[in-house]
C-alpha cells in the first residue's frame, strides 16, 4: 500500500481543503490519473495519483483542510485485487486436470479421489467478490463527471450565443460543456436572432448555496482592502486607431508566426509596465509606515473562471515583446481556467490588469486588492467619431477606435496627480502606436 500525500503546491502554500474526490474507495487508478481536487487560497487544483492501483482508503475526507505533507488517501496493489478474480480460478482448473495424468503411471484410480484437494482452494473464490463489490459503487462518480450537467455560467453564454448545448461536445471532464468548447464554435453557427432569444432562467433562482473556499478568500481579501486603503479612480479615454489598424494589417502573419492571436490586451500591458518605471508609487506597497518601491514590474491580470476571479503573474512585463506578451497571456489564462496553473504563478504580482471591455463594459471601477496600491482597467475598444487635427492641422470629425482606461488606486501614497501622470504617459505610449519593434516576430 503506498500513501498519497497533499504535495507542495507553491513556496507560500502550507495547507489546502479537500473539495471533491474524483475516486471512491474501490475504484482503479492509473498513475497521474486526477484523484482528488484541492483548494488553497490562491488556486483550486487536480491532484493526480502518483501510483497505480485501486483507492483502498480515504484520510481526508471533502471540506476538510490538511496541512501539505499530510496523507489524502491510501492507493492499493491493482494486480492483487484485479487478476485473482478469473487468471487465478483458470490456472487452478488447468493444474487439477495434470494431475490424474501425472498419477496414471502409478494408478489411476487412487490418485482421482485427491482431485478435490484443488477443491480447497474453492473457499478462495467466494473471497474474489470482495474486490468486484467494492469496484462496483460508481454512480457517485458519474454523477460528479455528468456531462448534462451544465454550468450558470455556460448555460449563459450558450443563450447569449445562441447556440444549442445539444449540439455541442464537451471537452470537459466526463464530457462536460465548458466556456471554451463555445467560444470554439465558428461564428455561422450563432444564430442571427440570438440577441432576441428569450433568457434562461438561472437554476439558481431561489436556491442556497454555501460558497467556495476561493469565494471566501475573495470577498474576505475585496473587504479588507476597501476598509484599509483609500481607493478612487480616474479615467482618461484613448485612440487606439493606429494600433487597430497594426492588428488588422499584421494578424495572419502574427498568428502564423506566434501560434495566437493578436488582441489589444498585449499592447495594454506593456504600455502599462513601461510606464511604471518612471511612476514607482503606482508600483509601490505599504508596509507599516513605509512605502516599498519594488524594483520589477510583475502584472497581475485578471482571468474569469468558472470558479472565480484569478490574476496570474506576468513577471518582469516591461522587457517582453509583444509576440512573447501574446503567447504567455493565452497560456496562462488558458491554464488559469483549466485549474492547471500553479500557486506560484499566482504570486508576486506588484500591479493588476483587468481586461473590463471582454464583457462589453465601457470602463469600470476596479478594486484595488492589498498589498498592491493600483490596478488598471480596460474598457472595450470601440470605433466612434472623434475630434481629430487633418493635414492642415485644423479640427474635422472622423471615425476612431477608442478606449476608455481607469485607474484605480490607494489614495494613501497615490496621489491625483500621480495618477494622471501615469495614465498620461500609457495614453500616449498607446496613441504613438509604435510598437514595431516590439512585435518580436
Amino acid at each position: 500500500m503506498s500513501e498519497v500525500t497533499l504535495p507542495a503546491l507553491g513556496e507560500s502554500v502550507t495547507e489546502g481543503t479537500v473539495t471533491r474526490w474524483l475516486k471512491n474507495v474501490g475504484d482503479t487508478v492509473a498513475i497521474d490519473e486526477p484523484l482528488v481536487e484541492v483548494s488553497t487560497d490562491k488556486v483550486d487544483t487536480e491532484i493526480p495519483s502518483p501510483f497505480a492501483g485501486t483507492l483502498q482508503q480515504i484520510m481526508a475526507q471533502e471540506d476538510e483542510t490538511i496541512a501539505v505533507g499530510a496523507v489524502l488517501g491510501i492507493i492499493g496493489e491493482a494486480a492483487a485485487t484485479s487478476e485473482t478474480p478469473a487468471p487465478v480460478t483458470a490456472p487452478d482448473a488447468t493444474e487439477a486436470a495434470p494431475a490424474p495424468v501425472a498419477a496414471n503411471p502409478v494408478a489411476a484410480a487412487p490418485v482421482v479421489p485427491e482431485t478435490p484437494a484443488p477443491v480447497a482452494a474453492a473457499p478462495v473464490v467466494p473471497e474474489t467478490p470482495a474486490p468486484v463489490a467494492a469496484v462496483v459503487p460508481q454512480p457517485p462518480v458519474e454523477q460528479g463527471t455528468d456531462p448534462n450537467y451544465v454550468t450558470p455560467i455556460v448555460r449563459k453564454l450558450a443563450t447569449e450565443l445562441g447556440i444549442d448545448l445539444s449540439t455541442i461536445r464537451g471537452s470537459g471532464v466526463g464530457g462536460r460543456i465548458r466556456k471554451e468548447d463555445l467560444t470554439a464554435q465558428p461564428v455561422s453557427a450563432v444564430s442571427s436572432t440570438a440577441t432576441h432569444s428569450p433568457i434562461e432562467p438561472s437554476p439558481l433562482r431561489g436556491t442556497t448555496v454555501p460558497m467556495s473556499r476561493l469565494r471566501k478568500v475573495l470577498s474576505e481579501r475585496a473587504v479588507a482592502s476597501m476598509q484599509q486603503s483609500a481607493q478612487l479612480t480616474s479615467v482618461v479615454e484613448v485612440d487606439v486607431t493606429k494600433i487597430a489598424d497594426m492588428r488588422q494589417r499584421i494578424q495572419a502573419e502574427f498568428k502564423q508566426k506566434a501560434g495566437t492571436k493578436l488582441s489589444f490586451m498585449p499592447f495594454f500591458t506593456l504600455a502599462a509596465a513601461e510606464a511604471l518605471a518612471a511612476n514607482p508609487v503606482i508600483n509601490a506597497t505599504v508596509e507599516d509606515t513605509n512605502i516599498v518601491y519594488h524594483g520589477s514590474d510583475n502584472i497581475s491580470f485578471a482571468v474569469d473562471t468558472e470558479r472565480g476571479l484569478l490574476t496570474p503573474v506576468i513577471k518582469d512585463a516591461a522587457h517582453m515583446s509583444i509576440a512573447n506578451m501574446a503567447q504567455v497571456i493565452a497560456d496562462m489564462a488558458e491554464r488559469t481556467r483549466t485549474n492547471k496553473l500553479t500557486p506560484d504563478e499566482l504570486s508576486g504580482g506588484t500591479f493588476t490588469l483587468t481586461n473590463t471591455g471582454s464583457r462589453g463594459a465601457l470602463f469600470d471601477t476596479p478594486v484595488v486588492f492589498l498589498p498592491q496600491s493600483a490596478i488598471l482597467g480596460t474598457g472595450v475598444v470601440t470605433k466612434r467619431a472623434a475630434v481629430v487635427k487633418d493635414a492642415d492641422g485644423q479640427d474635422a470629425i472622423a471615425i476612431r477606435s477608442m478606449v476608455y482606461l481607469a485607474l484605480s488606486y490607494d489614495h494613501r501614497i497615490i496621489d491625483g496627480a500621480d495618477a494622471s501622470r501615469y495614465l498620461m504617459q500609457v495614453k500616449t505610449r498607446l496613441e504613438a502606436g509604435q510598437f514595431e519593434a516590439n512585435l518580436g516576430i
